[in-house]
């Protein structure tokens, strides 16, 4: 299978070159890596980002990047834009407390290590517009910046060096490619901090739904090697699964029998709204995952789940199978983007930077999008490319 990477380098030229992803490692280029080591040599201050409401790739990305940087004697800190969710929480084990900035509540101090930075990591979100209210701050920062991500159209005017591979499982498969071809590491696993090894491991876990969504050989070298050093996949997927509360079950319970329909073009759709989130008294991160379920329905070709946001919109996820594009829907009628088969966007019921509302209430929800799916799939543009 042949996939781009995109390599950008300090005078500013734009490098896309096809490598061969043969099951063994990604070819990261040479260059790309002599750049970013003279970057992080020369650096003091780093500070690591990623996109808001961060998701379990965002947060092993970052953590990995903190550790392996941490061990080479930087000072680094990761900089949420939002608070990690309660079920991701459990990763930050191990992590010192001074070198993890949260937003909102940590604002005064990500504010200062921003400006005061030498270099900046980007993680799992293609630029800094994903960022929150850390963008202006990040664009305002006279500091190199990199970008290591995994999604469509990298925001290459921004950053000084880019790795970018879409035909990666995530953030941290890509991160591990790059940390294996860093000098010091010279694609030896077990010189990876044990930290940063079971925080790859995790984000690529979730980020693949176990394993169920795009995977590619690379994936499987990543974990192998991962698992040959000694991380322990058990007690991760104990993290991840098995450690959930009782509110979580019963409201995936309740999702799936009494609020998830199907269109009749085989799409499932469950609608979260404000009221019954609070009778659940559910918190951030807990439907994390729900949107695959109604995938496991032979007929189900497309899984579209809307949670309302109290600052005027639902988000939303979708998901497909092989042969139908969640990302052309996302695209075309939610704001959105992602990958082929996992995407995101927004509804929006208020009227948003001076656009106007997708619709007037959130009660209009279910009507639109029983309206836009039937219309995606009558006009044939659902087919994946």
């Amino acid at each position: 299978m042949k996939c781009n990477i995109i390599c950008k380098f300090a005078s500013g030229t734009i490098g896309i070159r096809k490598r061969q992803m043969n099951g063994n490692t990604v070819n990261i280029d040479t260059k790309t890596v002599e750049r970013l080591e003279t970057l992080v040599r020369a650096s003091g201050k780093v500070s690591i980002v990623a996109h808001i409401r961060p998701d379990g790739d965002a947060v092993g990305s970052t953590l990995a990047m903190l550790h392996y940087l941490l061990s080479r004697g930087k000072d680094a800190v990761v900089i949420y834009s939002d608070p990690l969710p309660e079920t991701l929480a459990f990763m930050l084990r191990g992590t010192p407390e001074e070198n993890v900035l949260q937003w909102p509540s940590d604002s005064d101090s990500a504010r200062e290590r921003i400006a005061g930075s030498d270099l900046i990591f980007c993680l799992d979100c293609n630029s800094f517009s994903r960022t929150g209210d850390l963008e202006p701050m990040l664009r305002a920062a006279r500091c190199s910046k990199v970008l290591i991500d995994h999604h469509l159209a990298p925001d290459a005017e921004s950053f000084d060096v880019i790795f970018s591979e879409t035909a990666v499982s995530s953030a941290c498969e890509l991160l591990f490619n790059v940390l294996m071809s860093m000098p010091d590491i010279h694609a030896d696993a077990s010189l990876i901090p044990a930290i940063s090894a079971t925080s790859l491991m995790t984000g690529m876990t979730t980020d693949t739904n176990n394993f169920a969504n795009s995977v590619y050989p690379s994936t499987l070298t990543m974990a192998s090697a991962l698992l040959g050093v000694g991380v322990d996949r058990d007690a991760i997927l104990s993290n991840l699964y098995q450690s959930g509360t009782e509110k979580r079950v019963r409201l995936w319970g309740y999702m799936l029998y009494q609020n998830m329909k199907l269109t009749d073009d085989d799409v499932a759709y469950m609608i979260l709204t404000e009221e019954i989130a609070s009778e659940f008294n559910i918190s951030e991160g807990e439907t994390e995952g729900l949107v695959n379920e109604p995938l496991r329905i032979a007929s189900v070709k497309m899984s579209i789940f809307l949670k309302q946001d109290d600052a005027g919109f639902f988000r939303v996820s979708i998901r497909s199978k092989k042969g139908f594009s969640a990302v052309g829907c996302s695209k075309a009628y939610f704001h959105g983007g992602g990958h082929e088969n996992a995407s995101g966007g927004r509804l929006f019921f208020k009227a948003n930077d001076g656009n106007p509302a997708d619709i007037s209430s959130p009660s209009q929800a279910e009507k639109y999008l029983l309206k836009v799916t039937s219309e995606y799939f009558k006009s044939g543009d659902y087919e994946s490319r």
